[in-house]
């Protein structure tokens, strides 16, 4: 009985930090006579009291600024700024990254049509705006931005360990995490890209329900059903669900249109290292537990699945809430 008070408290604990990854956003639009327009979005809810604010070069003087409003789960304000000589060879930051363990989607369109794309991080708060832009900056930031993505996805995590749980190691675990990159990869590539849309709350609800009935696979006796033996097929359906989670991070920020392309390849890119370090350090973690405990309890070996199907049962009833809301 101790243990599934444990169980629970665990599970409202973590509830709360299900998918909390959500960068701002910093767009600069240059225009002629030193005018720049400024739009900066940041979550509404944060960690910690020290708010986070842009910070543009001493020779930019706020011209005009609008109230804060509400937009989603975030807030948004804009801005006219007049930096005289440009913002070319000038440091763009944002203060406030690291008490609120934040990051930033900068976008920037000069005067002359050239873009620049920066995600800004508590290590790297400026960008140094160059002369020519810089694609492996691109392909370096984004790729980043894709592995924090998935680090701070619980409940992208949880799938791919009940994933690893149903199927094992080998050949099978390869066709299987295949399926699910292939899946998630397609909903991604087609949301960033505007090919349709969808309604969030209900995608996530679904994102739950998918770990939810992958627990309910798990406590079931291997070879009793389809899904055990082909789970490719649930890796690549459900695949198609967290890749539509995948694309939130990025639909309040948007892609460069500029290097539209790169960006979202090297987003998944990272994505998928992160998913790999993931199930490495699974892997690493069951092979040392088999060393130390030789003949593990029942109970220790149902544990994560009784985790996942906790979990999953929570976030499915708390995400239901918000759809019927």
């Amino acid at each position: 009985m101790r243990a599934w008070y444990l169980l629970l408290l665990l599970a409202l604990s973590a509830s709360a930090h299900a998918h909390r990854f959500a960068p701002s956003l910093l767009q600069l639009t240059e225009s002629g006579a030193d005018r720049v327009a400024v739009t900066w979005k940041t979550p509404i809810q944060q960690v910690s009291d020290i708010p986070m604010e842009p910070e543009l070069p001493d020779s930019c003087s706020v011209q005009e600024q609008s109230p804060w409003i509400r937009e989603g789960t975030g807030r948004l304000r804009q801005s006219i700024y007049r930096c005289t000589g440009g913002l070319v060879g000038q440091s763009i930051g944002v203060s406030g990254l690291g008490p609120n363990q934040s990051s930033v989607m900068l976008n920037l369109s000069l005067a002359d049509g050239i873009g620049h794309q920066a995600v800004l991080t508590a290590d790297d708060p400026e960008f140094l705006v160059p002369e020519e832009p810089d694609p492996w900056q691109v392909v370096g930031r984004y790729s980043v931005l894709g592995a924090e993505h998935i680090w701070a996805g619980l409940d992208h995590l949880l799938f791919v360990l009940g994933l690893l749980l149903l199927v094992g190691g080998g050949r099978r675990l390869v066709f299987t995490i295949t399926a699910f990159t292939v899946g998630h990869s397609v909903t991604l590539a087609m949301v960033t890209l505007g090919v349709f849309d969808y309604p969030v709350a209900f995608i996530e609800f679904l994102i739950a329900l998918s770990i939810f009935v992958l627990a309910l696979e798990l406590t079931r006796e291997q070879g009793q059903s389809r899904l055990w033996r082909q789970p490719w097929w649930l890796a690549g359906g459900f695949g198609l669900l967290h890749g539509m989670g995948f694309a939130g991070a990025l639909a309040d920020t948007g892609l460069p249109q500029g290097n539209l392309p790169l960006a979202l390849l090297f987003f998944n890119v990272g994505i998928e290292l992160g998913q790999l370090a993931f199930i490495a350090i699974l892997l690493l973690a069951a092979a040392l537990f088999r060393r130390v405990v030789q003949q593990p309890s029942p109970a220790w070996v149902q544990l994560p699945v009784f985790i996942l199907g906790a979990l999953s049962a929570m976030w499915c009833i708390e995400r239901g809430l918000r759809v019927l809301a």
